[in-house]
């Protein structure tokens, strides 16, 4: 198995205000450790910003998994940036979504880094 370390950006998201932008996608035959993520206010005022992982792939509970959302609607000060997982990792399988939404149009820079594992 190999072990790829990579950078995912997303300048100006998402493109229309209240719609979720998909940002990474986990490729087939491959599970990614999403080591950190990060969102910039770019706007010249506070903005609300929300994360959402969507995964219907079945775990090893009973239950196929669900979208669930990792931040909601969480205010981030004109040219603040706030790291999300802060010291926390979240595991993606084959076709599982991350996705971002901004109370405002273009106004969200995202960095993700994150290991795949193929």
């Amino acid at each position: 198995m190999a072990n790829t370390f990579k950078v995912v950006t997303d300048a100006a998201a998402p493109a229309s205000a209240t719609t979720f932008d998909t940002v990474y996608t986990c490729p087939g035959s491959t599970t990614t450790v999403v080591l950190g993520l990060m969102l910039c206010n770019i706007h010249t005022s506070a903005v609300t910003a929300s994360v959402k992982l969507t995964s219907s792939t079945a775990g090893s509970n009973p239950n196929t998994n669900q979208t669930v959302l990792l931040v909601s609607d969480v205010s981030i000060p004109s040219g603040s940036t706030l790291e999300v997982l802060s010291g926390s990792k979240v595991v993606l399988q084959t076709t599982d979504d991350l996705l971002v939404d901004c109370s405002v149009s273009a106004k969200l820079d995202v960095a993700i880094s994150i290991m795949e594992i193929t």
